[in-house]
């Protein structure tokens, strides 16, 4: 688990092709990394990684098909900087909200602009994603905490102060970026309760069990 309070911006170093996985190393930055054991996870860029490899300012990492085909971790080269944070421990502060490291799909940035002394970032989400998405709940975008400021359709917009800036990748992203997005836990635990006795059925006979605004209005969650 992490909090999605990015720790370092960190580097790709190396990325070996192995069969039809990769291998990469990975700068860390600013990251300390004293106490990190081969087997702890990081989060690189929002998906959680095993550090099997560790030296003092770099760590290496196996990553599967279907992790590179499923985030943006296979978009990268050597060189690409990335979002760095260490597993949570119960003396973590929970700055953020509760993340998994478990990317539910990748979005595109399409605009920014500035907005005072922040930036807005307009984001498209996929569809299927979309539902889980709600005006000031909260997002995990390449492994950082957001809230979301508004919602149209499968679009969301994060307005982002010059410290998140600073210290995250989010100031060279420009249109047409691919991100990490990973949506708030808690709304997909909600569907699948929603479900009940039904979420024991096969997919296919669960087309109509979806949450609806006025299933929420009835239970009170919305008004």
């Amino acid at each position: 688990m992490f909090t999605g309070i990015i720790q370092s911006v960190g580097a790709i170093s190396e990325s070996t092709k192995t069969g039809s996985d990769r291998r990469l190393g990975i700068n860390t930055g600013k990251l300390e990394m004293a106490n990190v054991n081969p087997g702890d996870s990081i989060a690189v860029n929002g998906v959680c990684l095993t550090a099997i490899e560790i030296e003092s300012d770099k760590f290496f990492a196996d990553v599967s098909t279907e992790t590179l085909q499923c985030t943006s971790l296979g978009l990268l080269s050597v060189g690409a900087a990335v979002n760095l944070e260490k597993a949570l421990t119960l003396a973590t502060p929970l700055g953020g909200h509760l993340v998994s490291g478990h990317v539910d799909g990748l979005g595109t940035v399409l605009s920014r602009q500035d907005s005072g002394r922040s930036t807005v970032f307009a984001i498209q989400a996929p569809d299927e994603l979309a539902k889980y998405i709600a005006i000031k709940g909260s997002i995990c975008v390449d492994g950082i905490s957001l809230t979301v400021n508004a919602v149209n359709g499968n679009e969301f917009e994060l307005t982002i102060v010059p410290h998140t800036l600073k210290e995250t990748i989010m100031d060279a992203y420009q249109p047409g970026k691919r991100v990490n997005l990973e949506v708030d836990m808690i709304a997909r635990y909600l569907e699948r309760l929603h479900q009940g006795a039904a979420a024991a059925k096969p997919a296919s006979e669960l087309k109509n069990a979806t949450i609806s605004a006025a299933l929420l209005k009835k239970h009170g969650f919305i008004d």
